[in-house]
């Protein structure tokens, strides 16, 4: 899931995570410190104490008159041992060489709670250390409490007794700093949580920002017009060699469309030229036939003469007139009009448009008395006419010959319907209806369907057709009733 966000959700995510686990690492880390200094603190402490112990216990020794030995330990700390534990402010207890309590600085009610025989564990690991002192950890009611043994030794160094020093420790006072310490560091990280998810969104956003720009060109981008390069004032390296990239991309775009365009020029050019040649030749070919024919045949004495010179001229005046239409067409489809605002009626106008087919079999229909559109009259009536036209031409042999050209309001546009019940297109052809020089009769320009393809997409409409061979063809072209393009 965490693939499917954007880049710029990503980066405000892995930065807020980031800061949590900093946080969560830290509070760890704090934790886990306080509790070595609380054990390093009272090691050093227990060891402090038993030093200073085992110091008074050696001076009481040096001082006593008794015989140093195991069996006058009890004699010997008899009074003192109170005396050390008051100075010393801890109590302890000593032990003979085989484990046996014989004297405690305890007072006589709590001697129940001290060990009166060491276990023989203790004595093991005591003897095998090499210090000669071994430290027993463990619990208790009154909490965590480690215990020190250690021998106690005459003046050659030789043990006769056992010092055993409890030592509770009391973790009261840093648990109670720790605490306030993390309640501290809490308050602090919330703070910088906060300032890291408004930090964590401006940086987000500006790391992305230039991507978006990026991302928005290349939507944009449009191999049909001219489109603009990315300047971004001082990128990244690797946003720089990106944009660098595209531009030059851009570049590489604009000039191949100016040869690609320039080709197509030529092209339609020499398509045209072919075409207009094409045409031409064909009414200059029976005139050629005519010329030659009333030169051989003339006779001027003939009474029929003035007959035949009038014929001749018929026939010549006939082809010339065919050439001056093809003129025109060519003409007309090279030069379109420009765009007019003009406010119509478009029921009135393909009624108008209508008037000058005289074939009864052209019928008109709409569902309203009146669609009002900002459309050029002249532009519409032409594209009327050249779809009739093409639908009269498309029924030479039709038995009960029918063409319905209807206006339909929908919505913000306006749809121009003609149907007609003629010989239909074939699926061969279809891709190649709208081109200018295509046409599927003997005569003609092939250039009205064209024409129309044009005016309706200068005016951001469309035109499409539906057709079946034998059966009939229906164009639809449908025109926004308001074109932005002719009302700014």
């Amino acid at each position: 899931m965490f693939k499917k966000l954007s880049l710029r959700s990503r980066i405000f995510i892995t930065m807020i995570f980031l800061v949590l686990i900093a946080s969560v690492l830290i509070a760890g880390v704090t934790i886990y410190q306080y509790r070595e200094q609380s054990e390093d603190y009272h090691q050093s402490r227990l060891e402090r104490k038993e030093d200073q112990i085992k110091q008074s216990i050696d001076y009481t020794l040096q001082e006593t008159t008794y015989p140093v030995v195991t069996e006058n330990l009890a004699l010997i700390f008899k009074d003192e041992i109170y005396r050390i534990a008051d100075v010393q402010n801890v109590n302890f207890n000593i032990y003979d060489l085989e484990g046996q309590l014989l004297k405690s600085s305890r007072p006589s009610f709590r001697n129940e709670e001290i060990s009166i025989c060491l276990d023989a564990e203790v004595l093991n690991n005591l003897t095998a250390s090499p210090t000669k002192r071994y430290v027993e950890e463990n619990t208790s009611q009154e909490g965590r409490y480690q215990a020190s043994y250690t021998y106690i030794t005459d003046n050659r160094y030789k043990p006769i007794g056992i010092l055993n020093l409890p030592y509770y420790e009391d973790n009261s006072f840093n648990e109670m700093e720790l605490r306030e310490f993390l309640t501290r560091l809490g308050g602090v990280y919330l703070v910088m949580l906060l300032l890291a998810i408004g930090l964590a969104y401006f940086i987000s956003k500006y790391i992305t920002r230039s991507l978006k720009t990026i991302s928005d060109k290349l939507v944009q981008t449009d191999l049909s017009k001219r489109n603009e390069k990315i300047l971004i004032e001082n990128p990244g390296e690797e946003i720089g060699l990106l944009i660098d990239s595209y531009n030059g991309m851009i570049d590489e775009l604009e000039e191949s469309a100016a040869k690609l365009a320039k080709s197509e020029r030529e092209q339609a050019w020499r398509e045209m030229a072919k075409q207009v040649a094409h045409e031409i030749k064909n009414p200059l070919t029976p005139m050629r036939l005519s010329v030659q024919s009333f030169e051989k045949s003339f006779d001027p004495t003939d009474p029929k003469a003035k007959e035949k010179v009038k014929e001749y001229s018929e026939t010549l005046i006939q082809q010339i007139d065919i050439m001056s239409n093809i003129a025109s067409a060519f003409s007309n489809f090279a030069d379109m009009p420009a765009q007019q605002k003009e406010t119509l009626d478009v029921v009135s106008t393909v009624k108008l448009a209508l008037e000058i087919f005289n074939e009864p079999y052209v019928h008109f229909i709409s569902t309203e008395e009146k669609i009002i559109a900002k459309l050029d009259k002249t532009q519409l009536v032409r594209v009327v006419t050249n779809l009739v036209k093409n639908a009269i031409q498309a029924m030479p042999d039709i038995e009960n010959p029918l063409i319905e050209v209807s206006v339909v309001g929908e919505n913000e546009n306006v749809k121009i319907i003609v149907a007609d019940n003629g010989i239909g297109i074939t699926d061969e052809v279809k891709d190649m209806i709208f081109e200018p020089k295509f046409t599927t009769k003997s005569s003609g320009t092939g250039l009205g369907l064209g024409m129309v393809k044009n005016i309706v997409e200068t005016y951001n409409g469309t035109v499409h057709f539906a057709s079946k061979p034998g059966k009939g063809t229906v164009f639809t072209v449908t025109l926004p009733k308001i074109n932005e393009t002719i009302a700014t």
